[in-house]
């Protein structure tokens, strides 16, 4: 549990989750009293006697919020990045801490006389001092000792065990309950990798068969027909009902204060009602002491279960998470006024790659009145338990001084990512940029959904991406990361919404004091405009060379590619021809204006145009190019070209996703030292990867 959120969360949070306590915990005794009420004993069922420890227990329960089964829902809606799962999450983290206070202070009460109940909380007050700030300096400098010299092992593992085992009976003989010492425990115990070396050790046993053991007799004694066989059962689900939105209307209540619509209030409320294992330990400690009989723990564990079950789907109706990136307003570079701020969306694997995305965003000419905000994203793929890892990554760590080889090593990366991004936002013209960094907890399948959403949360006009390949040590040829990018980077260009563009690095390298020379290849369609427009952007910097080609197709280079086969195809092919002539006269308004407002005016931007007439010329063109000697290659992806030479190219692609053009620029065959940045427009659909042996089906246009 990172305490540090708690401490400096914002009012907003603070306070709902204060009402999302309050409220239930109040209304709670009215509800068990209509539920008494209501209820009607027979011959096999009845109601336990009416107690205060029956009314304290009851209510609270109904203000349980299951932080971790929260994560999970949000993590699997694809919503802990934005900012609604935000200050869910730290409204369910508070509120979980104050679940766990009320828990250890009013569990005595419920169980014990005053005087007693009393004395149980000072002790056990005394117990949480003595962990704290006695035993917890030991035992950490000890394991933290033991994790530098990497001697974690079964052994250190048992004495875990027996802390926990020790810790645990305190409480239990304190008068408390034995998870309070547990509980306690998990807190004075390092993070980092010594954490991670419990949990991968632990998880499967503790939570795969310990876990199960244990709540298999909540089931067990769980008897629904206890509710539905007394004569007033309608009644009673009433009251089921009523007990599911007690937290909510408080939720409802703290966020029209603070001016948010009622659908987000709804949702924030009904995603803290989320309940987990703490609600069902209460409800087996009622049971076990006799304050719960069967009618009434029906009740509660149908609520309880409804209140979890109910959480995902009626979010996900609301939300739609999977179906609102539709295209409302173009967010590309082109379309983006001289005066707007450029948010980016910096996507990266490691610190080095973080280090060449800020070489590149160092060209795009941020100035006071153009601004850029770089919102980095570290993508991490999920290897444990969601909620360790999202609670681990909520903000960024901050080790004190000596403790680095106790993080993990994700923890490690992302302070090195967050230094340099931050370095690079904090240097003279700092106020043309802002930078905000944060990590992505994710299966690789599904990441590029966190990407979707962080994008679209900041309104970003780019989304940048690190090629799957890095420049071997010699600096000779591009050597495979990760094959696993390549396919993040595939999932992002089908339904970004906004532009993509995969950055090759060749170590383009710091901004330098003398000029950098940027070839920008134009061929013509969407694409090829949108990676215009980030040349003439970067050429206003005044380091900054740009050398404009226009590739012009010829006889039979422009010839369009009619082996089309399916029905599909035919169906692309035909919106190609009716929409060519239109991209044509697009091309031919932007170039003008390119012509007219920079090469004119620039003595650093130059204009030239080359004819290709047939497939072989594309090389061999691309060839004296780089002869010339460049810095960066920009260019567009290209899908939708679909002439004859460039269907016929594609069948010696090996990349897809970066076109024929960029496919060869950056393969190690064609023998470039240059850098290529390849540029997707949005909302003129994404390249589509499927298994087509047809290259040209491999390029057709997604309509919406």
């Amino acid at each position: 549990m990172n305490l540090d959120t708690i401490l400096k969360a914002k009012k907003e949070s603070i306070s709902i989750a204060i009402a999302g306590i309050i409220f239930p915990f109040l209304t709670g005794s009215g509800l068990y009293a209509l539920h008494r009420k209501f209820y009607i004993n027979n011959n096999s069922f009845h109601l336990e006697e009416i107690s205060t420890h029956a009314y304290l227990m009851w209510s609270l329960i109904l203000t349980v919020t299951g932080f971790p089964n929260l994560v999970e829902i949000l993590s699997e809606l694809k919503l802990h990045y934005t900012g609604l799962g935000k200050v869910a999450l730290t409204a369910a983290m508070i509120s979980d801490t104050y679940n766990w206070i009320l828990f250890a202070l009013l569990i005595p009460f419920s169980s014990l006389d005053i005087s007693n109940a009393i004395y149980s909380i000072i002790s056990t007050s005394l117990f949480i001092v003595v962990c704290i700030f006695l035993v917890r300096p030991i035992i950490t400098k000890y394991l933290e000792q033991k994790t530098e010299e990497n001697e974690l092992d079964e052994y250190v593992l048992l004495f875990v065990v027996m802390g926990l085992l020790l810790c645990s009976n305190i409480t239990d003989i304190l008068g408390t309950h034995d998870i309070v010492g547990a509980f306690v425990y998990g807190l004075i115990l390092p993070h980092g990798k010594f954490a991670d070396f419990v949990m991968s050790v632990s998880d499967d046993f503790g939570g795969g068969f310990l876990a199960s053991v244990y709540f298999s007799g909540t089931g067990m004694r769980f008897m629904i027909k206890s509710v539905l066989t007394h004569a007033n059962w309608a009644l009673s689900l009433l009251v089921v009902l009523l007990l599911c939105v007690t937290k909510i209307l408080g939720t409802l209540f703290a966020t029209f204060l603070f001016g948010r619509p009622t659908k987000d209030g709804f949702a924030i409320g009904l995603l803290l009602n989320t309940k987990g294992a703490l609600a069902l330990i209460l409800l087996s400690i009622a049971w076990d002491k006799l304050i719960f009989f069967v009618p009434t723990y029906a009740v509660l564990t149908t609520s309880v279960l409804l209140m979890t079950m109910v959480v995902s789907p009626i979010i996900n109706m609301i939300f739609k998470p999977r179906k609102r990136f539709q295209q409302t307003k173009l967010r590309t570079i082109q379309k983006l006024r001289l005066d707007a701020e450029l948010r980016i969306v910096a996507c990266v694997h490691s610190n080095s790659h973080a280090t060449s995305i800020i070489n590149l965003i160092e060209l795009f000419n941020a100035t006071r009145l153009s601004p850029i905000y770089i919102f980095s994203l570290y993508l991490v793929e999920i290897t444990n338990r969601a909620t360790a890892l999202v609670v681990a990554h909520m903000e960024k760590p901050t080790p004190k001084l000596g403790t680095q080889n106790t993080l993990t090593e994700s923890q490690v990366e992302l302070e090195n990512i967050t230094f340099n991004f931050h370095s690079f936002g904090n240097r003279d013209d700092r106020d043309a940029f802002t930078v905000q960094t944060t990590s992505v907890v994710s299966a690789y399948e599904t990441i590029h959904e966190d990407v979707f959403n962080s994008a679209r949360e900041r309104g970003a006009s780019l989304i940048l991406l690190p090629f799957h390949k890095h420049l071997s040590p010699n600096g000779n040829l591009l050597e495979t990361t990760n094959a696993v990018y390549r396919d993040i980077n595939k999932n992002v260009m089908q339904d970004a919404p906004c532009s993509v563009g995969i950055f090759v690095d060749r170590n383009l390298g710091s901004f330098p004091k003398t000029n950098l020379r940027i070839f920008m290849l134009f061929v013509g369609g969407p694409n090829d405009r949108e990676a215009l427009a980030i040349a003439w952007k970067m050429a206003k910097h005044r380091n900054v060379q740009l050398s404009m080609i226009r590739i012009c197709l010829t006889d039979e280079a422009a010839e369009v590619d009619q082996s089309v086969h399916s029905e599909e195809a035919l169906q692309g092919m035909l919106s190609y021809v009716m929409d060519n002539e239109k991209q044509k006269e697009l091309d031919e308004e932007y170039i003008n204006k390119f012509r007219y407002s920079a090469v004119n005016n620039e003595d650093s931007i130059s204009y030239s145009e080359v004819d290709i007439r047939t497939g072989e010329d594309v090389p061999r063109i691309l060839k004296e190019v780089d002869q010339q000697g460049c810095d960066l290659y920009i260019v567009g992806q290209g899908n939708g070209r679909n002439s004859r030479i460039f269907s016929n190219l594609l069948e010696w692609c090996e990349c897809l996703e970066l076109g024929v053009i960029g496919d060869i620029l950056a393969s190690n065959i064609f023998g470039s030292s240059s850098s290529v940045l390849v540029v997707q427009q949005y909302g003129f659909g994404g390249m589509q990867f499927g298994k087509n042996n047809n290259a040209f089906g491999s390029l057709l246009v997604k309509t919406e």
